[in-house]
């Protein structure tokens, strides 16, 4: 055989191997195309007028999920830990939702500790399950890393920022695979609605050993007096947390400061959640039957109208 010959049937030989290796790997991780993301549900608001039950999760968060390709169980509060982990070991993945109850004393909070808990031994045995915190769910993130409530006021209850974009954003794993036009949007448009009073400042994040360790600060922001952290994710595991509201700009509607509709926060929204979506999809967690998970599915239960005046358009309440 000539040299030419024998160098391209090295060549394709090589070829071959390597893409039996892809394939290898591929199958080794293959994705769940049909995720279930289960979302926390939390005390009703007071005053709350159309409550019923006694907890509820915003259709916003659910609508958010489902654009990306999710569907959606609702984790009810006051259930057993045993009732948990059985539904921990049947969904993909977890959405802390924003809101408004005690992230230490709550059933909102003693509910999240049991899934954290949960999720953290799973990742360290190999199990794939990912969180996502959204303002009280980041805030709640925080404590439970901490074993401490590290927050503090900032004025920063209905306003709209950009992102102060840290060098590490660009190559995390929640940005990365973001276009350049909506990373470059997102640092130069007041488009992150902020609804929140608390924040993890910089110097309380920089002063704990337990969160500097833990989390990758993606993105800062100020209310003029205080530095806080608006977006991270942790090194070792996929939980990510924001501060602010991607789901509000297409989801709701309440005309007050700090609502954006505009094509980038609403692009903002899609990309966190798709980015999200894609995460619960690397883990392989499945209910015992089609049977049981009919029966979780949020689809049982019909959202409440609560009017375009309201924090929430529509709500989902349990008992």
């Amino acid at each position: 055989m000539c040299r030419p010959a024998a160098a391209v049937l090295a060549v394709l030989t090589a070829c071959l191997c390597c893409g039996a290796r892809l394939c290898a790997a591929g199958r080794s991780q293959q994705l769940n195309q049909r995720p279930i993301i289960g979302v926390l549900a939390q005390e009703n608001l007071p005053g709350d007028q159309f409550a019923r039950g006694s907890s509820y999760i915003a259709a916003s968060y659910v609508k958010y999920l489902e654009a990306a390709g999710a569907r959606v169980v609702p984790i009810r509060i006051n259930r057993t830990e045993e009732e948990y982990a059985k539904i921990f070991y049947s969904i993909n993945g977890l959405l802390l939702p924003g809101g408004d109850v005690d992230i230490q004393t709550s059933q909102f909070s003693r509910a999240a500790k049991i899934f954290y808990n949960l999720s953290l031994k799973a990742n360290n045995a190999g199990d794939y399950f990912p969180i996502w915190g959204t303002c009280q769910g980041f805030q709640q993130l925080s404590v439970l890393t901490a074993n401490k409530n590290l927050l503090t006021l900032t004025d920063t209850k209905a306003v709209a920022l950009p992102l102060n974009l840290t060098p590490a954003a660009q190559s995390s794993r929640l940005f990365q695979s973001f276009p350049k036009d909506l990373l470059q949007s997102l640092a130069e448009e007041n488009i992150t609605s902020n609804f929140h009073s608390w924040s993890l400042s910089m110097q309380n994040y920089s002063r704990n050993a337990k969160l500097k360790r833990f989390y990758k600060v993606l993105s800062t922001n100020s209310d003029g007096k205080k530095e806080f952290i608006s977006t991270m994710e942790a090194y070792r595991y996929p939980f990510y947390a924001v501060q602010w509201h991607p789901e509000k700009s297409p989801f709701e509607w309440i005309d007050k400061p700090g609502m954006v509709h505009s094509t980038s926060a609403i692009r903002a929204c899609f990309y966190t959640a798709s980015f999200f979506v894609s995460e619960a999809m690397k883990n392989q967690h499945n209910f015992s039957s089609p049977v049981e998970e009919e029966r979780a599915l949020i689809y049982n239960f019909s959202p409440v109208y609560r009017g375009t005046h309201a924090v929430f358009v529509q709500n989902y309440y349990f008992d």
